[in-house]
């Protein structure tokens, strides 16, 4: 049996993570610099980040550790998480009424040290928002540290006319690819 390692404090990815029946032996913060590079696109960016946050938590002998990062594109934009409610404003009008994708990176260090990356995409596609309506999420400050500065998992969720995908992948963790890639780092799933 090998001891998981969660590296990330989102309380959405121990969610998830439960929902697969797994719950993390250690739970760290990965100090990384998350910056897009320069010309980056998407999928390199998130398969990047994932594998640089499972390499900046130190393992224990026989530890498995799991990274993820999530982000939201407008085409070839990275949409970080919003700076400030104009920032959200921002980000929300470019959404409306238009598709996007939401790119998860999930990586998996075994406990012999070795990597494995996915990269998931889920296209998602919003209903045109009305002023009001933006000003009703803004309000409730759900979009703010956010990725796209939404949480489909909440009131954005109606926002979503049209999802091809992994609904997990929104949330932050792609859980088919996950449970894949955790039993096979021999982690015991429930």
């Amino acid at each position: 049996m090998r001891n998981l390692v969660l590296a990330s404090t989102s309380p959405r990815r121990r969610e998830l993570l439960a929902r697969i029946g797994v719950t993390p032996t250690r739970i760290v913060a990965p100090d990384i610099d998350e910056t897009p590079q320069k010309g980056e696109l998407p999928r390199a960016y998130v398969a990047r980040l994932a594998e640089c946050k499972a390499f900046a938590v130190k393992r224990a002998a026989g530890e498995v550790v799991l990274a993820g990062d999530t982000t939201v594109a407008a085409g070839r934009r990275i949409l970080e998480k919003p700076a400030d409610e104009a920032d959200l404003r921002r980000m929300l009008g470019l959404l409306s009424g238009r598709r996007h994708r939401v790119w998860s990176g999930v990586c998996v260090v075994d406990a012999d040290g070795k990597p494995r990356v996915r990269v998931v995409d889920t296209v998602v596609a919003f209903k045109v928002l009305s002023p009001e309506e933006i000003d009703w999420y803004v309000a409730s400050g759900e979009g703010m540290g956010k990725a796209g500065g939404y949480a489909i998992q909440g009131r954005a969720e109606t926002f979503v006319r049209f999802l091809s995908g992994s609904h997990s992948n929104v949330v932050g963790l792609p859980l088919f690819e996950t449970r894949a890639l955790l039993s096979a780092a021999g982690v015991p799933l429930g």
